[in-house]
């Protein structure tokens, strides 16, 4: 072993040390081996930011971006809505949850898959009595093997294909990944519709920042347009397309208030409609709906063409000169800029109109105004803002056009017209273009943390090939392996990503075990590729721990999970991928050269 080589061996295992000491954060560590290979010598210093702008980290960048806009847009709420209330009991519940996040997942990341879905999830979940932690488990799992069917569903298949056009200068396709990650998704549906029994159904989610914000419900006021066409719309419709999370307080018509009408009252064109309930709900209803805020005829002043319309939440506080005025009487919008569109008093539901309503400190608002004017106008009101997160609330959906650009993206893709990277980027940029998705929420999809790992691991990870360190451990893998038959070295390679994925993230085990597949391949006279796929599928499939996978992460709190729960159905599927991803690889992509 050569000093170089010892060098970059000694980096990539401090590095991995410290990502399973876990004291500091994954992006850091990643940052911290990029600053020391550079500083002794092992990465370039011309090349220590190549990650920064390489494929990988674009093409999962604008995933992230296309899957947010996609869950925005609630196009997968509105084909899933038909289908939800015939979800009775958690036997057919799990396999058309966990189905449908694979799919999705087989369409964009997974991570952006399980996150559109889970609040379909967690509502069937309470309307039925079923356990979320029936439900969510299987989902994430469903969305780890679905990602492995396509190029974008998952980091280790991008990254994959980034090591193979390195080394061979011709990456894997969007769709070369179908036959080995669709085959696997069928066999682990079929395993998780049998086997979410072994869950647990005592387990208590832990309420979410987002849910504590959302305790006290906000009145808001739409109005039904002049040209409204939606038909024999009638007060207990409007509980039901909130899926009970909505309430009509009162209705104005032709200037007479009448506080919680009847709920076989007929709703007709120039209604004013106080709805209450939670901004994501009230948004629901009233695009659904087809209404209108009453305070959208007040549009937003804006001092630049750059400028953005915000939406934030903020409290009265005790000196506050909006106590006991009105919207009307201060002319919030004339005077300040902003729009008032919900109000929410402890203990007090308000039937009145929002512009006479006299506030109280207190008193937790929904304003809107223009991103540059609304910290002076919140200032001067006397308002102090909440805990930061996203308000939807009179927001503008472009429910199909999303779907639209990414389908036509995976064409341009599939019939090899444009690259993998630019239709993606492509895709996101088009989508914050027409709208769809504003600039602050592109920014707010973007997991910066992992888009930083895999960035600064990128040259880290090179060091090891570059000084021939991969060479070196191909070599002795080659050796321990070269009397025993192709398939299991194959077996092994996948056994080990899998092995290493929970305490190294699956991006760092790619980078690093990709290369070393890559030169056993070439040591026992084998083709490279199905090593590399199995590497994908190793590092792609975390059943076992809570931190392996951000789809798992992001179930945990949910989900009420221990640590233990996920090995309780994730060790029988580990193995059932090892036992039958291995022979479906082979088959695929022949272990001999062509």
């Amino acid at each position: 072993m050569t000093f170089p080589q010892i060098l970059a061996f000694s980096l990539v295992g401090v590095t991995v040390l410290a990502f399973i000491w876990g004291r500091w954060r994954y992006d850091l560590v990643a940052l911290g081996a990029l600053a020391i290979g550079v500083a002794i010598g092992v990465v370039p210093a011309e090349k220590a930011f190549e990650g920064f702008s390489n494929d990988i980290v674009i093409i999962i960048g604008s995933a992230l971006v296309v899957s947010a806009a996609i869950a925005r847009s609630g196009i997968i709420e509105m084909i899933m809505r038909p289908l939800l209330p015939h979800l009775k009991t958690e036997r057919t519940q799990v396999p058309v949850l966990a189905g449908a996040t694979a799919l999705l997942s087989m369409m964009t990341k997974n991570v952006g898959a399980l996150a559109i879905l889970m609040p379909s999830a967690l509502a069937t979940a309470k309307r039925s009595g079923s356990s979320p932690a029936r439900l969510l488990m299987p989902m994430s799992f469903g969305s780890l093997v679905g990602g492995l069917a396509i190029l974008v569903g998952t980091s280790p298949n991008i990254i994959v294909s980034g090591v193979r056009q390195e080394a061979t200068g011709e990456p894997f396709g969007m769709y070369d990944f179908t036959p080995v990650g669709a085959s696997l998704t069928v066999i682990a549906i079929i395993y998780l519709t049998l086997a979410y029994r072994i869950l647990p159904k005592d387990r208590q989610g832990a309420v979410s920042l987002d849910a504590a914000l959302a305790a006290h419900a906000y009145v808001t006021e739409a109005e039904v347009p002049a040209d409204w066409v939606h038909g024999s719309l009638r007060v207990s419709t409007l509980k039901t397309l909130g899926e009970g999370d909505v309430t009509l307080v009162a209705m104005v018509r032709n200037g007479k208030r009448r506080a919680t009408p009847h709920p076989n009252t007929k709703i007709l064109p120039g209604d004013i409609l106080l709805l209450e309930g939670e901004p994501q709900s009230l948004d629901d209803v009233i695009v659904k709906a087809k209404l209108r805020l009453t305070r959208s005829d007040h549009p937003v002043a804006m001092d630049e063409p750059t400028d953005e319309v915000r939406v934030v939440e903020a409290i009265i506080s005790a000196d506050s000169p909006l106590i006991a005025s009105t919207a009307r009487s201060l002319a919030l919008h004339e005077e300040f800029g902003v729009n008032l569109l919900g109000v929410s008093r402890g203990g007090y539901r308000t039937t009145q109109r929002l512009e006479i309503v006299r506030l109280r400190a207190g008193d937790v608002l929904v304003l809107q105004g223009s991103e540059k004017n609304l910290p002076a106008a919140l200032k001067a009101l006397g308002c102090l803002p909440l805990a930061e997160r996203e308000v939807r609330l009179g927001g503008i959906r472009h429910v199909f056009t999303p779907a639209a650009i990414l389908a036509a993206a995976m064409v341009l893709v599939a019939f090899g017209i444009v690259p993998v990277a630019m239709a993606f980027f492509g895709a996101a940029v088009l989508i914050i273009a027409v709208g769809s998705l504003r600039m602050r929420e592109a920014y707010a999809a973007l997991d910066a943390p992992v888009l930083i790992l895999i960035a600064a691991l990128i040259p880290v990870s090179d060091a090891i090939q570059a000084t021939g360190g991969a060479d070196l451990i191909g070599g002795w893998l080659s050796t321990l392996f070269n009397d025993m038959p192709p398939m299991i070295a194959l077996a092994a390679m996948m056994a080990v990503a899998m092995a290493a994925t929970p305490f190294l993230n699956n991006a760092a085990t790619v980078l690093i075990a990709a290369p070393i597949g890559m030169s056993l391949a070439q040591r026992l006279g084998l083709s490279p590729d199905p090593f590399l796929m199995a590497v994908a599928v190793g590092a792609g499939c975390d059943f076992l721990t809570p931190i392996g996978h951000q789809c798992n992460t992001l179930i945990l709190g949910p989900g009420g999970y221990k640590f233990g729960d996920y090995a309780r159905l994730g060790a029988p599927l580990t193995l059932l991928v090892v036992a039958v991803g291995t022979p479906l690889i082979a088959f695929f992509w022949p272990l001999t050269p062509v």
